[in-house]
C-alpha cells in the first residue's frame, strides 16, 4: 500500500518468477487502488508485448464472471486487493512472461495500471514414461508350463534312449550264432568226398 498514491491510480505487483513442475501455476496479482470505482476487470496477458490475453475476471459488488482463452486452462479469483489466476495443464511451450492488468470499468474515468515487471512462468518439460507391455498370461503360469514341457521332453528322451539300447542288444544276439553243420575229419578230405558229405560204411558190403 502506497499512502501517497494519487486518486484513481492503480499499481500492480507480481512475483518475478514461477517454476512449474506439475503443470499447475498460481499467479497472484497484488494491486493498490484508492479511487471510487465500482466495477473492475482483471486480465492476464502473455508475451513481452502482452499480445495474448490468457483469461480475465470481472466483478462489481455482487457479480463475478470469468472467461479464458481456448488455448489455456485458466480461472481467476478476486480477493481484497489481489487477483489470483489459476492455470493448469500447462505445456512447456507456454513458458513466457505474464502480466496482470487491472481496469476500473465504472464509474468514469476509465483507469488501468501501468505495465508491471511481470512474472516469468517457466513450465518444465514433463518426462515421458514408457510403460513396458505386460504379458496377458501371469508369470507363474508361464513358469509352470515351461517346467512341465521340460520334464516331458526329458522323459521322451529317456524312453527313446532305452528303446534304442534294447534294439541294439537284440540285433547283436541275433547275429551271434554257432555253425552246427558237421564237418569231416581232416584225413577224409583227401579221399575225394564232397565237403560235408557223410562217410560211407563199407563194412555193410563185406559178407
Amino acid at each position: 500500500f502506497l499512502p501517497s498514491l494519487p486518486e484513481n491510480k492503480i499499481l500492480v505487483a507480481q512475483h518475478p518468477l514461477l517454476i512449474v513442475a506439475n503443470q499447475t501455476a498460481t499467479l497472484v496479482c497484488n494491486y493498490t487502488y484508492n479511487g471510487t470505482g465500482k466495477e473492475f476487470r482483471a486480465s492476464l496477458h502473455k508475451g513481452t508485448d502482452s499480445s495474448v490475453e490468457v483469461c480475465f475476471i470481472s466483478w462489481n459488488t455482487t457479480i463475478i464472471s470469468n472467461n479464458s482463452n481456448k488455448e489455456f486452462n485458466c480461472q481467476g479469483d478476486h480477493d481484497k486487493n489481489k487477483v489470483i489466476f489459476h492455470l493448469w495443464n500447462m505445456k512447456a511451450n507456454q513458458t513466457d512472461i505474464y502480466f496482470c492488468k487491472i481496469e476500473v470499468m465504472y464509474p468514469p474515468p476509465y483507469v488501468y495500471n501501468e505495465k508491471s515487471n511481470g512474472t516469468v512462468i517457466h513450465v518444465k518439460e514433463t518426462p515421458t514414461q514408457i510403460q513396458e507391455p505386460q504379458s496377458a498370461i501371469p508369470l507363474w503360469i508361464l513358469g509352470t508350463v515351461t517346467g512341465i514341457l521340460a520334464l516331458y521332453s526329458m522323459l521322451i528322451t529317456a524312453v527313446c534312449i532305452n528303446y534304442w539300447q534294447k534294439s541294439k542288444n537284440k540285433k547283436y544276439h541275433q547275429s551271434d550264432y554257432m555253425n552246427m553243420t558237421p564237418r569231416h575229419p581232416i584225413y577224409q578230405k583227401n579221399k575225394g568226398y564232397p565237403s560235408y558229405a557223410p562217410t560211407r560204411d563199407y563194412t555193410a558190403y563185406r559178407s
